[in-house]
């Protein structure tokens, strides 16, 4: 037979395997109890699973909440000795049941298990909630290579110049006119900004002012360069001129057709006088008889004149 106040004195007083002792601070030590079945995790004679004979406690198992119940009548059987019910996921019927199911139970039983389910309940909530977040991802790092990338990020840094590049883009913003008319900016760089548009002016200027004068120096060398290529085409066409022999058409038969030249006072009262037309003729039969000398005069090697040698072309 079961006798509860003799296994409280034996577990109480003595030893119990489920038992924490723990001392706070400036006051009496706390006992905990580990046994799952405790409803409240103290170790207490009303609070003990194996001190009271009738018991009852919730349990969660894979997000759904149960009510055990023990009782004196299955004490013989240790594999029924807690009957197992399964709560409704709502709220306020589970309380329903609970308090069907414990309708002649001690208050504090009673009390104890609707805390205990709505601790449960809670802890259940925030794990949903937290799973429907996206939480970071933790991962250990060794400080050896830690330390390398902090060195590299600063080199990396120092390399690049972010300050400058910021610097020019605000500079070009301000310059497109992004931001207005209205700018609160400081003394020393406006002033800054004020000079580099300056000198680019100037130098712009100066660039324009060079261009004109190269390109006026290039007309006027273009039109030397114009005139002295005429003055050259000029000269070319005045050295190309070439004397023809005239009459090469006419045979012997014709010149001696031609009418004889005006003599006695014919001569002398002629309007286009006749002596140009002698001395033409006289030249052309000159011209006629030195060429056909040129024909009949033998070569050097039929008169046995000495052969001329040719040298071979190297």
């Amino acid at each position: 037979m079961q006798n509860d106040e003799m296994i409280w004195q034996v577990i109480g007083h003595f030893s119990c395997s489920f038992r924490v002792s723990t001392k706070l601070q400036g006051k009496d030590t706390q006992n905990f109890c580990q046994n799952k079945h405790n409803v409240t995790g103290l170790c207490n004679r009303s609070s003990c699973p194996l001190a009271n004979s009738r018991y009852a406690t919730i349990l969660e198992e894979k997000g759904r909440c149960y009510l055990y119940m023990k009782t004196i009548e299955r004490a013989h059987t240790p594999k029924k000795l807690w009957q197992k019910v399964k709560l409704n996921r709502n709220y306020a019927k589970a309380l329903e049941q609970i308090d069907s199911h414990l309708q002649y139970w001690p208050n504090f039983l009673v009390h104890k298990n609707k805390q205990r389910l709505t601790k449960i309940t809670q802890y259940l909530i925030r794990m949903k909630r937290l799973a429907l977040k996206v939480r970071p991802k933790i991962v250990t790092v060794p400080a050896r290579k830690e330390k390398v990338e902090r060195k590299r990020e600063a080199k990396a840094e120092a390399a690049s110049n972010v300050d400058r590049e910021i610097e020019k883009e605000l500079l070009q913003r301000l310059q497109n006119g992004t931001y207005g008319d209205i700018y609160n900016i400081r003394p020393k760089v406006l002033d800054k900004v004020l000079e580099e548009n300056e000198k680019e002016d100037v130098e712009g200027s100066l660039l324009s002012e060079e261009e004109e004068e190269e390109g006026g120096s290039m007309s006027e060398g273009e039109e030397e360069s114009f005139e002295m290529e005429e003055e050259d085409e000029d000269e070319e066409e005045e050295e190309d001129i070439t004397f023809v022999e005239g009459y090469d058409y006419l045979e012997d038969s014709d010149i001696e057709s031609l009418p004889s030249p005006l003599v006695g006072d014919e001569a002398d009262d002629g309007e286009y006088g006749g002596d140009d037309d002698d001395e033409e003729e006289g030249k052309d039969e000159d011209g006629r008889s030195a060429r056909d000398a040129r024909k009949r005069r033998p070569s050097s090697s039929k008169r046995g004149g000495k052969k001329s040698l040719k040298k071979p072309r190297k």
